[in-house]
């Protein structure tokens, strides 16, 4: 029993952990990427789905802040690697120039952020950033996150060479974009259509991808420069 005792004692306390961060509110959540995207030196590791967001009520101007801290990170970054489900590449295989290199999984298991395994960043509801967002600096919390993402990469696909998007409207997206150029609200336009509105908001956004716009107002002036309309 002594010698036990003895042992405890000079194990010492059990240094106290940072706690995570919880960040709401939008001019916070903005200060927060921001401050991310100007603190990374080396690594850039990202859970992104960028479909997630077309289909919800989410100001530009939020988007477009979130995209310009991305694009900075990425260029401070001497190493990035993001991964993407494979619903988003019809929407990333597009773009001009996809940042460092990328890989593509079935389903990402939530949205997240890792700077320089220091610091990591995950939307409070594991699905957009607009939410609010929780800040990790937790050392052991933060290595299991960057395993997580290793373990995915490790079997992801990359994304160079994959097709590019198509240029019809596929047809399970038609009535979508009826609805929205209807006016449909989402749950009637769910209901009419016969789907859940998890799957509706999820066509959504694939039909945003496809449009490539974030914006509803804009996708009906881009669908029928296209010809779908």
């Amino acid at each position: 029993m002594t010698l036990a005792r003895s042992a405890m004692g000079r194990g010492g306390p059990e240094p106290q952990r940072p706690p995570g961060r919880p960040v709401r509110g939008t001019r916070r959540v903005s200060a927060a990427l921001a401050g991310l995207a100007a603190s990374v030196r080396q690594e850039l590791l990202t859970f992104d789905d960028p479909v997630a967001s077309m289909s919800r009520a989410i100001p530009e101007p939020f988007l477009e802040l979130a995209g310009a801290c991305m694009r900075a990170a990425v260029d401070r970054a001497a190493e990035v690697r993001r991964i993407v489900p494979r619903h988003a590449v019809p929407h990333v295989a597009g773009a001009a120039r996809i940042p460092g290199r990328a890989r593509v999984i079935d389903t990402i298991p939530f949205k997240m952020i890792v700077v320089d395994r220091v610091i990591a960043a995950v939307p409070l509801d594991l699905e957009i950033l607009y939410n609010g967002l929780l800040l990790i600096r937790d050392p052991i919390v933060v290595q299991a996150l960057v395993r997580a993402h290793h373990t995915s990469w490790d079997t992801g696909q990359e994304l160079v060479g994959l097709a590019p998007p198509a240029r019809s409207l596929s047809p399970q997206l038609r009535p979508v974009l009826e609805a929205l150029l209807a006016g449909l609200t989402d749950e009637t336009a769910a209901a009419r259509l016969g789907m859940s509105p998890r799957t509706y908001s999820r066509r959504v956004g694939e039909l945003m991808a496809a449009l490539g716009t974030t914006s509803r107002f804009r996708a009906g002036a881009e669908a029928a420069r296209r010809g779908w309309v």
